[in-house]
């Protein structure tokens, strides 16, 4: 569990940094410039990999047995954070619904994990993460209280979201089954 732990004090970190110290990061950005921005990217995605590393090797501690039937509504909850996740670079019409959709979406990615797996790695992973998406909000929107939604798409855009949200959540499941996480219960 501390490498797990590790890998989300590192994400945390790296992902709010720019809020919490912005002098620092104004800094670190006016001597290296955009080079800088890869030094957060490597430390999100070394994080990611602990994080990864921490949660398979974790012990399978039950905390709570999660009803079958909650498998089926992580399923339809996921369809609906893979949309989110792209929601805010699309055409669709709906881009300027939400102030943080990324961030909403990871939301809903944790809340339908919670819902279907009951082990203590899982409930630590995914109930962290749920705090960093609400911290991370109210972290950006107190720094940046000014919104300016997007302009709308088109219904074309509508679909080709509706076509990639599919794609992406038949990736996903398909490698979390390779992993032996078969997500569609049986």
């Amino acid at each position: 569990m501390i490498t797990l732990i590790s890998g989300l004090v590192l994400w945390t970190l790296a992902h709010i940094f720019k809020r919490v110290v912005p002098g620092p990061r104004a800094t670190l950005q006016t001597r290296m410039g955009d080079a800088s921005k890869g030094i957060f990217a490597v430390t999100i995605l070394a994080a990611l990999v602990i994080i990864i590393i921490g949660f398979r090797s974790a012990p399978i501690i039950p905390v709570y047995e999660p009803p079958t039937f909650l498998r089926h509504v992580n399923n339809l909850l996921m369809l609906g954070a893979v949309a989110l996740f792209g929601l805010g670079s699309s055409k669709s019409r709906f881009r300027g619904a939400l102030r943080h959709p990324m961030l909403t979406g990871a939301a809903v990615w944790a809340v339908a994990h919670l819902l279907a797996n009951g082990d203590l790695a899982s409930v630590f992973l995914f109930g962290w993460m749920l705090l960093w998406t609400i911290v991370q909000i109210r972290l950006i929107n107190k720094s940046e209280p000014s919104y300016t939604p997007p302009e709308p798409g088109t219904a074309a855009g509508d679909l080709r979201l509706g076509v990639i949200t599919l794609v992406i959540f038949a990736a996903i499941a398909g490698v979390h089954t390779w992993l032996g996480y078969f997500p569609f219960g049986g």
